[in-house]
């Protein structure tokens, strides 16, 4: 987190300071220091891989210290989910030769060697797995020797297991056309039972469904007393339809906040926490030129605060190769398969909500808009609030001003700018100026002291950007 008391000097940029804002609307800032909407978890941050990149040798591991690295970079506390299309294909063999393999194929398998190797990696970073088991193939006696394993070699990172990968899909695909809720049930059950026989200590994650939020008010209601995590799926689109462009990615989508309202609620009612632990841009390995551009940077980093406000437990944004066996364009760890990693513009985002996210998010609104234009807070503790605004918009620059009142509340403020070229840009990202280095470390270069103008602090926010402004009580 970036504090007043490191500011360094930097040259003006296009965006120039706080004290010389960019024409264009000035849109007060409204927030309220005295209502939280959600406290944030310390392990929220979170990246989903299919079963098939534990199949790759050498990739999760601690020996590949850049990707350690990338990892780290983005929180000392985070959530590792394993699942995926390519699970319900997918074999445990103790000695057998791992096998990376898509969705529908041979079956990817998994040995204890890469096993061993995600343990490790788990506490070069420090980060919790949630596992997801083969339902669709239905071999429980592979599923109870895998779990063993998984839980030997990753010990106290082990967060819980998942029992099929959306089963509510299961009907177009591993099982027959009437397939529904209560088959799902009963098969869980029968795994559940024969995996605590085997582990007593087990722990459950649930239901990972990919549309039928439905099922997940049914199983906390079921399942209640067995669970510890109700699991979800969301993807804005998918990759081949032809609507799936930068500027739906960029606009609100109207299916989410009733997802999320619902999920709310059912977490509240239930006591138990809900992660959307898969997700991203579109389906089917993200759409190129879309879901690789600085446009999901924006995006992502809208997209993690929607659903930390949404009292959303955390969020594993899909990365790696995905179900079809090729490198997602939505991966926010670029991979090209020869041993070299890269932060993409998605990973980015995920950094920048890294800097502002912690502690609790405060109520925060921007008045008379309804541009793709955002702002969100949140307090790190009694003297420290953190502002950030997204400026989603092709060809608007913004000035966000906080209200007279509140502004005379801080003593000082200084901002972290995330910006690209275009909002079609692949490379030239920065955040505060800085890129990620090939070792996966990053520092910001540029940080813009904050000065009141008239009584006010204001700052500047350029069309397709975004900025991170520490102020202090």
């Amino acid at each position: 987190m970036v504090g007043a008391g490191c500011l360094l000097p930097t040259a003006v940029s296009r965006f120039g300071f706080s004290g010389s804002p960019l024409p264009g609307s000035r849109l007060a800032v409204r927030l309220d220091l005295t209502r939280s909407v959600a406290t944030l978890p310390r392990d929220f941050m979170g990246l989903g891989y299919e079963i098939s990149s534990v199949a790759r040798p050498g990739l999760l591991s601690d020996q590949n210290s850049a990707y350690v690295g990338l990892v780290r970079t983005l929180g000392t506390h985070g959530v590792i989910r394993v699942g995926g299309n390519t699970s319900d294909y997918a074999s445990y063999s103790a000695t057998g030769f791992p096998v990376s393999s898509p969705e529908g194929k041979t079956g990817s398998v998994v040995n204890d060697a890469v096993l061993q190797d995600l343990g490790r990696f788990l506490e070069a970073t420090g980060w919790q797995l949630i596992w997801g088991l083969n339902l669709g193939s239905g071999n429980l006696e592979n599923a109870i020797q895998e779990a063993s394993v998984v839980t030997r070699a990753t010990r106290d990172h082990l967060l819980a297991f998942e029992i099929g990968n959306e089963p509510d899909l299961f009907s177009r695909v591993h099982r027959q056309t009437h397939y529904g809720y209560d088959d799902y049930l009963r098969e869980f059950r029968i795994f559940r039972d024969a995996l605590r026989k085997s582990d007593p200590g087990i722990s459950f994650a649930g239901p990972d469904v990919a549309r039928e939020t439905p099922w997940v008010r049914k199983f906390a209601t079921d399942e209640d007393k067995n669970i510890k995590l109700l699991t979800h799926h969301y993807y804005r689109d998918g990759a081949r339809n032809p609507t799936s462009t930068i500027d739906e990615l960029l606009h609100g989508d109207p299916k989410l906040t009733p997802m999320l309202v619902e999920l709310a609620a059912i977490s509240q009612s239930s006591g138990l926490p809900y992660r959307i632990c898969e997700t991203n841009s579109f389906s089917g390995g993200g759409k190129p030129g879309v879901s690789d551009t600085f446009a999901a940077a924006l995006w992502v980093l809208d997209f993690m605060f929607t659903l930390a406000s949404a009292g959303c437990a955390g969020v594993n944004m899909e990365t790696g190769v995905n179900q079809l066996g090729f490198i997602s364009s939505y991966s926010a760890i670029g991979d090209d398969e020869q041993g070299h990693y890269r932060a993409t513009p998605e990973y980015f985002g995920m950094l920048a909500f890294a800097q502002a996210a912690a502690g609790e998010i405060l109520r925060c609104s921007i008045e008379g808009t309804d541009r793709d234009i955002k702002a969100y807070a949140t307090r790190l503790d009694r003297n420290h609030v953190v502002l950030t605004g997204i400026n989603k918009e092709r060809s608007s620059d913004v000035t966000l001003a906080l209200e007279r009142d509140l502004s005379s509340s801080f003593r000082a403020g200084s901002a972290i700018r995330l910006f690209g070229p275009t909002i079609e840009s692949k490379s030239g990202i920065t955040l505060g100026g800085a890129t990620v280095s090939e070792a996966g470390s990053w520092e910001p270069v540029q940080i813009e002291e904050i000065a009141r103008t008239q009584g006010q602090f204001e700052v500047s926010l350029p069309r397709a950007s975004a900025v991170i402004v520490n102020l202090h009580l």
